[in-house]
This record gives C-alpha cells, structure tokens and sequence, in this order.
C-alpha cells in the first residue's frame, strides 16, 4: 500500500483553518504548543496539514 504524500500548508490557509493571527500562532510554536513550521527556503516556510488537523482535533478533544 503507497503511503500519502504528506500535504504542507502555508500562511493563508494556515490563519483560514486554525483563526488565529501570525503572532499567536508563532508564541504557541514557541511555546511548543502548535505544530513546529517547516522551513522551505529563503523565507517560506509551512506546516504539514495532518500535523494541523490532530492539533484541531486535540483541542476539540480538550472542551
């Protein structure tokens, strides 16, 4: 069975799924309370989605 390729996310469709801004998404990272951000050059960067997804699911999971 072929595995998935793993889908990376950027910035706007990062801040459209979670609603949250760029600074709290960045405090939480730091606070290793978010998915880490992938470098991809230069100054891209992106978030793998299924990492995403189990964070919306955790905090779902946590109400």
């Amino acid at each position: 069975m072929k595995a998935k390729p793993k889908r990376i996310i950027r910035k706007p469709e990062l801040w459209v799924k979670v609603g949250l801004s760029d600074p709290t998404i960045w405090r939480l990272e730091k606070k290793g309370k978010f998915p880490k951000r992938l470098r991809l050059g230069g100054n891209s960067c992106g978030w793998l989605e299924h990492e995403v997804n189990e964070w919306i699911n955790n905090r779902a999971a946590e109400r």
